[in-house]
C-alpha cells in the first residue's frame, strides 16, 4: 500500500511522531522538557484533543491522542509545534527548522493493539538504554500516570503490573508490525479493522505486509 495521504478523522486514536531536524537533539536540559510538557497541557485546554500517552526523548517525541475532529487535531499539532519552535529560538537565540517538516501519524485500534502502542511509547527510554525502568524517566506519561493517575481516561484497562509490562521488550512480530505502521503511516490493528478504516477513508487496498495476519491480540 502506498504511503497514506494525510487526513485525520475525529474519534480515532492517533500515534504522532516527530524528530529533530536532521535528527538533531531538541531537548537539551530539564527546562526544555518541562516547557514542552507545559505546552501539551495548554494545547489540551485550547483544543478538544485528548492526550492518552506521551514520551519525550532527546531528539524526538511520541504522542498518543484522540481528537474530537480531524481539523482540531491539525490545529492542535500546528499550535504545539509553532509554540515550541518559537520558545526554542527565543531561548537559544537560534533560527531555522527545529523539527522535521512533516510529523508521522497513524490510526491505532482501541484493543490490545493500543496496549502495544502505549508500551512502545512509554518503553522508549528503556529501549534506548537511557534508564533501566520506564518509571525512572520523568518525561513520559508513565510517570505521570503512576503519580497522578491517567492523563485522560484510557479506552482500555492497563494490566496491574504495568511497569513490568512496559519494561519487557516487544516481541519480534509486535515490533515489526508496529514499525511498519510507523514507516508507512498505515492503520495499526487487526486485518478486518484495517480494511474497514481504509475503505471508509478511500485509502485503497492494503498490501499483505500492511495487515496484521496472525497478530496476537
Amino acid at each position: 500500500m502506498p504511503r497514506i495521504v494525510r487526513g485525520h478523522a475525529g474519534g480515532e486514536i492517533y500515534h504522532l511522531i516527530n524528530r529533530g531536524n536532521g535528527r538533531q537533539q531538541v531537548f537539551h536540559k530539564d527546562q526544555d522538557y518541562q516547557a514542552f510538557v507545559k505546552l501539551l497541557g495548554e494545547a489540551g485546554e485550547r483544543f478538544p484533543v485528548t492526550l492518552l500517552a506521551y514520551c519525550l526523548m532527546p531528539n524526538h517525541f511520541h504522542l498518543l491522542v484522540r481528537p474530537d475532529s480531524g481539523a482540531e487535531l491539525s490545529r492542535w499539532m500546528q499550535w504545539l509545534m509553532t509554540s515550541h519552535v518559537r520558545r526554542y529560538h527565543r531561548h537559544y537565540g537560534t533560527s531555522g527548522h527545529v523539527w522535521q517538516g512533516r510529523y508521522k501519524s497513524f490510526i491505532v485500534q482501541d484493543d490490545g493493539h493500543l496496549l502495544t502502542v502505549i508500551r512502545y511509547i512509554e518503553g522508549n527510554p528503556v529501549k534506548a538504554n537511557i534508564v533501566a525502568s520506564a518509571a525512572d524517566w520523568e518525561w513520559s506519561s508513565h510517570l505521570s500516570r503512576s503519580m497522578r493517575g491517567s492523563l485522560d481516561e484510557l479506552p482500555i484497562e492497563l494490566p496491574s503490573q504495568w511497569t513490568e509490562y512496559v519494561n519487557a521488550p516487544l516481541t519480534g512480530p509486535e515490533l515489526d508490525k508496529l514499525q511498519n505502521s510507523i514507516d508507512r503511516q498505515t492503520p495499526y490493528g487487526d486485518e478486518a479493522w484495517q480494511i474497514i478504516v481504509c475503505r471508509e477513508r478511500g485509502w485503497g487496498k492494503l498490501k499483505k505486509s500492511d495487515t496484521n495476519v496472525n497478530y496476537p491480540i
